[in-house]
């Protein structure tokens, strides 16, 4: 007896230890594991060649144009006719009177002072030079339509992108750019000018407390009225446009995400195992759920512009496409999961089959029903931005046209801004319609 205990603590003992031992190399695999697919990441998707590659100037750009605008100096390459305006907008532009102290136009040379030691001059036959503190001075001359980069050391430092057809110096005074058609010299400012009024406003650079309390600065119109009106008819940064753009990408989210839930909730019913009893019915809805679901939403929008043209309407039934197979597949399983002693207790009065579904399923499945429409709602409010900027339609349209055109950052960042408030108004409202009609409190949060 003694033996046979000795012997079963024994074995319970070994193998103890073999469980340990096997707990031990998996906790030691794993992480094995997960090191060399990150070491296989790193190598296949060219990691090093990605960071020699990068270009932290063009970043800098990038991020002091989303904060700061320019203000551009252009000598036009044929008539040599020389303009001065905010982000090169036409709205934006000066009358040679009131050129800024910095940029000094003469008959035979313009001097452009950009701080710090920082001087451009734009010369006679359209020759231009850029004196840079500590590297000297850059004489840009041209040959026929070649144009030559004199430099005073032998290396063209990185901060100069040079060819035959383009120069262009970046400092952190500054950018000069000499083309074929156009000698240009950008500075920077802090602040996105003219995002209230343009120049020719009469409420430009007027302060706040001027307009509201001042006399009136337009014959035609009182302060605050034509303050207005020249704030949201700005022709530089289309406030009317934008919020108009913002109200569709809204709309598209509303139509898609309701229109779905209204046709996914009768198609639930036929995919609901307590309430679709021919097998084949219930298969093939099921099916067709999974298909919808398993396209991408950004395939169904390409496909959808491609069939019905651009437009905010072809994004919202991309919308409707791509919800339809997540509400009918969350749906049937709400409706797989009711209990039936209600639907009983309203069939024992008598009630035909659709009273029972109005009163005895319809009110148990409303509460989750509700939750995940309003989910998908927000989260379709995202999802507009990116599918209006291929269908053609709301915030999206404006965010790539800005880009692929080219346009000042600032802009894009102004967009972007207001997609984020009104992605938080969305989250906002959708937590308070949750509460109250769900929890039924007072949606506070």
């Amino acid at each position: 007896m003694t033996a046979t205990v000795e012997f079963t603590a024994a074995a319970a003992r070994d193998s103890a230890q073999a469980l340990i031992a096997r707990k031990r190399r998996i906790a030691l695999a794993v992480p094995a594991l997960v090191v060399a697919y990150l070491l296989y990441i790193f190598f296949a998707f060219d990691v090093p060649g990605l960071v020699e590659r990068a270009r932290m100037d063009n970043a800098r750009i990038l991020v002091a144009d989303s904060y700061s605008h320019k203000v551009h100096v252009t000598r036009d390459g044929r008539s040599e006719e020389l303009t001065v305006s905010k982000e090169g907008e036409a709205k934006g532009r000066y009358p040679r009177e009131k050129y800024p102290g910095w940029v000094q136009a003469g008959e035979a040379e313009t001097v452009i002072d950009l701080g710090r030691g920082h001087v451009v001059r734009f010369l006679p036959d359209r020759r231009v030079t850029y004196d840079v503190p500590g590297f000297g001075l850059i004489d840009i001359t041209r040959e026929g339509d070649v144009i030559r980069l004199g430099l005073p050391s032998a290396e063209t430092p990185g901060w100069i992108n040079a060819s035959d057809s383009r120069v262009a110096v970046t400092t952190d005074a500054g950018r000069l750019t000499v083309t074929r058609s156009k000698d240009e010299v950008f500075r920077y400012f802090f602040g996105w000018e003219l995002f209230w009024f343009t120049l020719d406003s009469p409420y430009y650079n007027q302060s706040f407390w001027t307009i509201l309390t001042g006399p009136q600065l337009d014959p035609g119109r009182g302060n605050l009225e034509g303050a207005w009106e020249d704030f949201w008819g700005n022709q530089m940064w289309r406030h009317a446009d934008v919020f108009w753009a913002i109200g569709e990408t809204i709309l598209m989210a509303f139509l898609g995400t309701f229109g779905a839930a209204i046709i996914a909730l009768p198609l639930a019913f036929l995919a609901a195992k307590n309430f679709a009893p021919m097998v084949a019915v219930r298969f093939a809805v099921r099916r067709v759920f999974d298909f919808i679901r398993g396209v991408d939403g950004l395939i169904w929008t390409i496909i959808l512009s491609r069939a019905f043209g651009p437009g905010p309407l072809t994004g919202a039934l991309a919308i409707l496409v791509t919800d339809v197979g997540s509400f009918g597949k969350s749906f049937s399983e709400a409706l797989e999961n009711v209990d039936g002693k209600q639907i009983e207790g309203i069939r024992s009065t008598g009630a035909n089959p659709v009273q029972r579904y109005r009163f005895g399923v319809i009110p148990q499945v409303t509460p989750v029903l509700l939750s995940q429409v309003l989910y998908l709602f927000e989260s379709n409010t995202r999802s507009a931005t990116v599918i209006g900027a291929i269908t053609g339609g709301g915030i999206g349209l404006f965010i790539t046209q800005a880009i692929q055109t080219q346009k000042d950052w600032e802009e894009v960042t102004y967009y972007i801004v207001l997609i984020v408030l009104m992605v938080m108004l969305m989250d906002w409202l959708s937590g308070r319609l949750r509460a109250r009609l769900i929890k039924g409190g007072d949606g506070g949060h």
